[in-house]
């Protein structure tokens, strides 16, 4: 992951059209050895390598037969589960168009359409046995508005988790500085054995997310 000295700090040039954000956001990318690494290795984001954090760390991939990718765009987790789990049943959602992965059923809808989670549970062929959002909504600037639309987008991941995850599975979700608001961390605490937050390597130091993994779903009961 080490960057080597002569492109350590590789600046964009400043053209007319480019803002200040689109400059210092190329910048980043330029700099990120994570966004380098993904390049290098097939993967088509950064993002793929939070997953592998998390995966190193909780063993979140072990056996797995079935996954639910909410928020798949653009296939950085998907593509992670396919190369450690090539057998595994996956089926990815997202309202942003997807390129295709072999293996992967993706659906382009809105999740928080009435018919998504139907439609995700019929392309699987039993239920899941890991349900991973990596879902945030779009911001608006505003601190709290943001947390609570993120926060209402985790609590749908959730609930879709506990009405569908086969026992023993588990759930992962981003959420934002702060993590998991009261009544869903009680609510994850009543189906799933253990439930921890985690901010995995390749999360941007300065970034608000962290990620709630609840393991060990207990069932419906």
């Amino acid at each position: 992951m080490s960057r080597s000295g002569k492109d350590a700090d590789r600046r964009v040039r400043t053209g007319k059209k480019r803002s200040a954000s689109s400059i210092r956001w190329l910048e980043r990318q330029l700099n990120d050895p994570y966004a380098k690494q993904a390049k290098a290795e097939g993967y088509r984001s950064r993002a793929a390598y939070k997953l592998l954090g998390l995966d190193e760390k909780f063993g979140l991939l072990r056996g797995v037969k079935r996954v639910v990718d909410l928020g798949i765009a653009p296939g950085g987790w998907a593509q992670v589960v396919r190369k450690t789990i090539p057998k595994a049943g996956i089926v990815g959602i997202d309202l942003l168009e997807t390129d295709a992965i072999e293996g992967v059923t993706i659906l382009q809808m809105d999740f928080m359409a009435d018919e998504a989670p139907a439609a995700l549970e019929a392309a699987l062929d039993g239920p899941p046995d890991l349900v991973l959002s990596d879902m945030a909504a779009n911001t608006v600037g505003h601190k709290q508005t943001d947390h609570l639309r993120t926060m209402g987008l985790v609590e749908a991941a959730a609930w879709f988790a506990v009405e569908t995850l086969e026992e023993g599975g588990a759930f992962v979700a981003k959420v934002l500085a702060g993590g998991t608001d009261k009544d869903l961390l009680t609510l994850l605490k009543h189906h799933f054995k253990t439930v921890k937050h985690a901010k995995p390597p390749a999360s941007r130091k300065g970034s608000s997310e962290w990620y709630v993994v609840a393991q060990g779903f207990k069932g419906r009961g």
